[in-house]
């Protein structure tokens, strides 16, 4: 006798793979699709991860990029962000940090070469950062162009046009401002700037010829279609790169105690990135914060949807260690972008497949 649930199995695997091609087509899904994404249940997630991994590997074969990330500074900000462990409401304990000096950010370009990064991310606190740190930032990008050739991504909070221009100039490649949540829930999550304060940023990067990493925080209490509002509003922006992190709540935060974070299985969580990298089939998907939490053992499988990863700690948060990134990588049968620098060893695990 024909088995209901076989059928069921076989139009689902048939109907992800339709959405496959129709995304490496250049023709993603509507929203009710997208919302269906996020409404399966996990033992249908695989085929859904599967169809992931067709548009990734269209676009992007076999290959993984690294990002490390570096705090110039740390601490104090005067905004009043709900998740953040730096914000002026916050009773975290994170010690202050002065600004890196060029010499120390290059330092740490150095050493985020040989761990196998091809991307630095260099983050100020605050609003916006002040023009001694916009000047080390510029001083350290020259630096870093010139003895160690990563790429870098600037993250220095609301950006004016003349910051734009001076910091491409200076040869920064790419700048990160997230928007971190949909347009109607961001009054909830802050209060000290808007939504259109972002957006403005992203656009002040775009017009001076900066690529633009742009993301979202998952868990801040929004819905599933606010999710994929936010996939497609990044899609319209037409950012290069889309970190997705998943919150990882600070005690002494407004949302410390978790409560916004009880859904996020490791199934639903490899849902959420399947979405993003089907509604965003090019760009530069990164699993980002919290996916050693949220993820546990299915941890691999986000790296057969995303093609980049953070590599090592976060801003406020340990991260895995950058060995068990590698073997994570090198298990896969995936590849790290970024080759060695002359005469320096990257450390590769053993048996890390050419």
């Amino acid at each position: 006798m024909d088995d209901p649930g076989k059928r069921s199995q076989g139009h689902e695997l048939m109907s992800w793979s339709i959405v496959a091609r129709d995304a490496i087509e250049g023709r993603p899904p509507a929203g009710e699709a997208a919302l269906r994404m996020l409404a399966l249940a996990d033992r249908a997630t695989p085929a859904l991860v599967e169809a992931a991994w067709r548009v990734r590997e269209h676009h992007f074969g076999r290959r993984v990029k690294a990002h490390v990330v570096v705090s110039a500074s740390r601490g104090g900000c005067a905004e009043d962000c709900s998740y953040c462990s730096q914000s002026a409401v916050s009773a975290a304990a994170v010690q202050r940090q002065r600004l890196l000096s060029p010499g120390e950010i290059l330092e740490r370009a150095a050493a985020a070469r040989r761990a196998g990064a091809k991307r630095l991310c260099v983050v100020t606190a605050g609003r916006a950062a002040q023009e001694r740190e916009i000047a080390t930032v510029m001083e350290a990008t020259r630096l870093i162009k010139k003895k160690v050739g990563l790429e870098v991504c600037a993250s220095l909070g609301m950006l004016d046009a003349g910051t734009a221009q001076a910091l491409k100039a200076a040869g920064v490649d790419a700048y990160n401002h997230n928007l971190n949540t949909a347009h109607d829930r961001y009054g909830e999550v802050c209060s000290t700037h808007r939504y259109e304060d972002r957006l403005a940023t992203v656009a002040a990067a775009k017009a001076a010829g900066l690529e633009v990493c742009s993301g979202v925080i998952v868990g801040l209490g929004e819905t599933d279609r606010e999710l994929v509002e936010m996939a497609y509003a990044l899609r319209d922006l037409s950012v290069s790169s889309i970190p997705v992190n998943f919150l990882l709540p600070v005690p002494g935060t407004a949302l410390g105690g978790g409560d916004t974070v009880r859904h996020l299985t490791p199934w639903h969580c490899l849902r959420v990135l399947s979405m993003f990298r089907i509604v965003n089939p090019e760009v530069d998907l990164r699993i980002s914060a919290g996916r050693e939490r949220y993820l546990r053992s299915l941890q691999p499988l986000s790296l057969l949807i995303c093609n980049s990863f953070f590599l090592g700690n976060y801003l406020t948060q340990p991260g895995q260690s950058a060995d068990s990134d590698r073997m994570m990588v090198a298990d896969l049968g995936l590849l790290l972008e970024q080759a060695p620098a002359a005469g320096v060893a990257l450390g590769a695990p053993a048996g890390a497949r050419e």
